[in-house]
Parts: C-alpha cells; sequence; structure tokens
C-alpha cells in the first residue's frame, strides 16, 4: 500500500466540561492535522496528475473546504455544556462550532476522519481512500482514527 500525508495546522479553543484537571476551563491549541491518503499512483501521460495518488495542494484545499477553515480560531464546544454556548453566544459574530460530542482530541480526531472519508474518495479514479487522521493536540499528544 503506498501513501501520502498531508500536515494541516489551525488554532482552536475548547473545554472539557466535566474533566477534573484544568482542561474544564476554556482554553487552545494549536492542533496539528496530518491526512494520510491510500492509493493507487495516477499513470496518465501528459496529465497534471501524472505519478501522484493526490496531488497535495488538492488534499489541503479540500481539507481546508470541508474542516480547516470551520475549525480555525473557533470555538469547539460540546453541545450540552449550556453555559459556555450561552456566553459564546452572547458575543456577536463569535465564530462558534456547536459538537454532539465532547471536544477531546479523541473525539475531534473521529469527527474529522467521518467529515473528510467522503471529500477523497476515488478523487483521480485511482481508488483513493483517507487512510488515516492523526490529531496534534500539542507536540506530545494526539489521537489517530485508521480506516478499517
Amino acid at each position: 500500500m503506498l501513501t501520502i500525508t498531508r500536515k494541516l495546522e489551525f488554532d482552536a479553543g475548547h473545554r472539557i466540561p466535566n474533566h477534573t484537571s484544568q482542561c474544564r476551563n476554556l482554553h487552545g491549541h494549536r492542533y496539528a492535522l496530518h491526512i494520510t491518503l491510500a492509493g493507487k499512483v495516477v499513470e496518465r501521460e501528459g496529465e497534471s496528475e501524472n505519478g501522484m495518488i493526490l496531488d497535495f495542494s488538492e488534499v489541503k484545499s479540500l481539507a481546508n473546504q470541508h474542516l480547516v477553515a470551520l475549525w480555525d480560531h473557533a470555538f469547539l464546544v460540546y453541545e450540552k455544556d449550556v453555559a459556555v454556548r450561552q456566553f459564546l453566544e452572547s458575543i456577536p459574530d463569535h465564530k462558534t462550532v456547536v459538537l454532539d460530542k465532547v471536544p477531546t482530541v479523541e473525539n475531534l480526531a473521529q469527527i474529522a476522519f467521518d467529515t473528510l472519508k467522503d471529500v477523497y474518495r476515488d478523487c483521480y479514479g485511482n481508488g483513493l481512500t483517507l487512510h488515516s487522521i492523526r490529531l496534534y493536540e500539542t507536540p506530545n499528544c494526539w489521537a489517530e482514527v485508521t480506516a478499517s
């Protein structure tokens, strides 16, 4: 199996409402998203994508359109975190993303995988699939979701 990986970074705030540590407080991270795709190398002489699984600029463009631009500089809040949701709603034009899961790195990685898996499917007619998402919350802590 041949894979390619593109790394994208974004900033976002969150909190883990029922956590017993400092993570229950409002805070933010510089997330690093690694998108790994698997597929066959395109072999179409004379075409732009010849020799590629998918152009890295296209990996970035699609991820930005469907996920990164939505989460970048937003506050990712759990739908049942009523106090924080009400506070964020009181701020005019605040960029808030309401999630149906607590915004742990594990849940965010799964949401990212589920959001992007159909976006990349077979882009060049070469059997392209989303192989994995690795989301770094800090340089030392991450979650990874791999296609089964």
